[in-house]
């Protein structure tokens, strides 16, 4: 992979999550400007876990097929920043829930695609251990640069330049798309029912559970961390650093990434991400006063950035060659499409029946299920680490 490539796939995830940096956040407070209800705005917001469950495999079986993983993500890429800029002329709320469908139908392509390039690429040049943590750390730096940006920006004007934001976001994220590259797809004829086959893998099954068990546990972190740091007195500003202490706490462990995982095998970074989830959860329910929750936000290198990457490096082992995309866009729809829409709705009716602190046991509790699934793996023999 060459410095220009390199550049383009690190500027790829910057400017992706820099766009989520400003949807997850501040979609919300633009929809309430147009003057829609809580409930409408829950429903719209939904929509971006809502197209992970069918948008990812969808692509990611169109791009096998075709061999042109590339292509289609410059494809998805201009098309979506042509649909968003559709927000310009929406006034009604069922042209919204529309367009925020077809919207992220299109771009839950992205994200399994590029990664799915990217990994191609390193394992060609043996340096996935060595680059991938580098160039997905810029993931995370578009996400905390465009938090800080845009809340400054619309502190400083209105909501009304959230249209704008993401359009010039968006339109950046296309150009990008026409400098990716990676080594020439393998070619060879789809067998018929080879991923199904690589299915009855009951490894491949127990990695899957535990995703969705990890993305269950942190959709209640990604739903009501904000409001139960509200409810224990921290103003917006505090709640601001907290969640940038975590996204930061991941860009050091992806810088130094290949210190780990030349060392240890995947499956034993995934089963010490799933302990030290549940010691997290655990922590923010039990004892949350400002140090601990600062402990807790420091783990987020363990069960984000750690799970991340290993679950990525660990995915080469069943889906390679023409099931390698279909195989990265099945873990985003298992665990970030069924676990993240189910954990988000059992987290949401924990938090309306109980007390808050419980909505993060049951997510330590699913960390402990997601260990338990990732242990029932059958050891493999490595060769020996000179």
């Amino acid at each position: 992979m060459t410095p220009l490539v390199r550049w383009a796939f690190g500027s790829f995830f910057f400017l992706y999550f820099a766009y989520v940096g400003l949807v997850s956040p501040y979609a919300s407070l633009f929809f309430l400007d147009r003057g829609f209800t809580v409930i409408e705005i829950a429903v719209l917001m939904s929509m971006l876990q809502i197209t992970r469950i069918v948008g990812p495999f969808s692509w990611g079986w169109l791009s096998d097929y075709l061999s042109n993983r590339i292509g289609i993500i410059r494809f998805c890429a201009c098309l979506t920043a042509l649909v968003f800029s559709a927000i310009y002329f929406l006034h009604s709320y069922i042209g919204f829930f529309i367009w925020m469908f077809v919207l992220h139908t299109i771009l839950s392509s992205l994200m399994p695609l590029g990664e799915s390039a990217t990994v191609h690429a390193l394992f060609k040049d043996n340096s996935f251990d060595k680059r991938y943590g580098r160039l997905r750390l810029w993931g995370s730096i578009g996400f905390i640069a465009m938090v800080l940006f845009a809340g400054e920006l619309f502190q400083r004007t209105n909501i009304e330049m959230y249209p704008i934001v993401g359009s010039f976001v968006l339109l950046a994220l296309a150009l990008i798309t026409f400098f990716l590259h990676e080594p020439k797809m393998e070619r060879r004829k789809m067998v018929r029912g080879e991923f199904w086959r690589v299915l009855l893998n009951p490894d491949v099954r127990w990695f899957l559970l535990s995703g969705f068990f990890m993305q269950f546990a942190h959709a209640a972190l990604y739903v009501f961390y904000s409001l139960y740091l509200s409810d224990l007195g921290y103003n917006k500003l505090q709640i601001g650093l907290f969640w940038a202490l975590g996204v930061f706490a991941e860009v050091i462990f992806f810088y130094y990434q290949s210190k780990v995982l030349s060392r240890v095998d995947p499956e034993v970074v995934l089963q010490a991400s799933f302990g030290i989830g549940v010691i997290r959860f655990a922590l923010m329910a039990f004892l949350p006063i400002t140090s601990i929750l600062i402990v807790a936000q420091v783990m987020h290198a363990g069960t984000f950035a750690a799970h991340h990457s290993a679950a990525t490096k660990l995915l080469q082992r069943w889906f390679t060659g023409p099931l390698q995309a279909r195989g990265q866009a099945l873990m985003a729809t298992v665990s970030y499409g069924f676990g993240g829409t189910l954990g988000g709705l059992f987290a949401g009716w924990i938090w309306e029946s109980s007390q808050p602190r419980d909505v993060f046991i049951v997510s330590a509790f699913a960390c402990g299920l997601a260990g338990m699934a990732i242990q029932k793996l059958r050891p493999l023999s490595y060769p020996a680490r000179q």
